[in-house]
């Protein structure tokens, strides 16, 4: 049975970080599969006339193509450089929510993520969100510093 590893990011130095610990894990492992996900924190309670709803939506896909581009696709490059199998996802949405459905629909073993970052993901989940993460997670969750 393979091993599935899901890796968070956030755009920032300590991403790679992360996504080096999963490489590395995954081969331990004998080749685990690993995804990696970059959240846009993205409240849905929010009112908005359909002028700024058609806007908002026009701009999360605008941040979802730009984060596949400058995220996701150079960390899939990395993980297949290291001959791994890797895929990605974007999602909006809380940051410990989403990753943690994301690994339930992908049948994911291990959420890895990074303690500290300038910003974004890391940051944001060293807080609140890595509590929620780390006690909720319906998986082991590895902390990587």
């Amino acid at each position: 049975m393979s091993m599935k590893l899901v890796v968070g990011l956030d755009g920032h130095a300590t991403g790679e970080r992360a996504l080096d610990h999963a490489i590395a894990l995954a081969k331990m492992a004998g080749g685990a599969e690993i995804l990696v996900v970059h959240i846009i924190e993205w409240s849905p309670y929010s009112f908005h006339t359909a002028e700024e709803n058609a806007m908002r939506h026009k701009r999360r896909e605008e941040e979802i193509t730009l984060a596949q581009d400058r995220i996701i696709a150079p960390a899939i490059k990395a993980v297949e450089a290291a001959g791994l199998n890797a895929n990605g996802k974007v999602r909006h949405g809380d940051v410990a929510d989403t990753l943690d459905a994301i690994t339930k629909e992908e049948k994911g073993d291990q959420i890895i993520v990074a303690r500290a970052s300038d910003g974004g993901f890391a940051s944001r989940i060293f807080g609140s969100a890595t509590s929620n993460l780390v006690m909720s997670a319906s998986v082991p969750v590895t902390v990587v510093n």
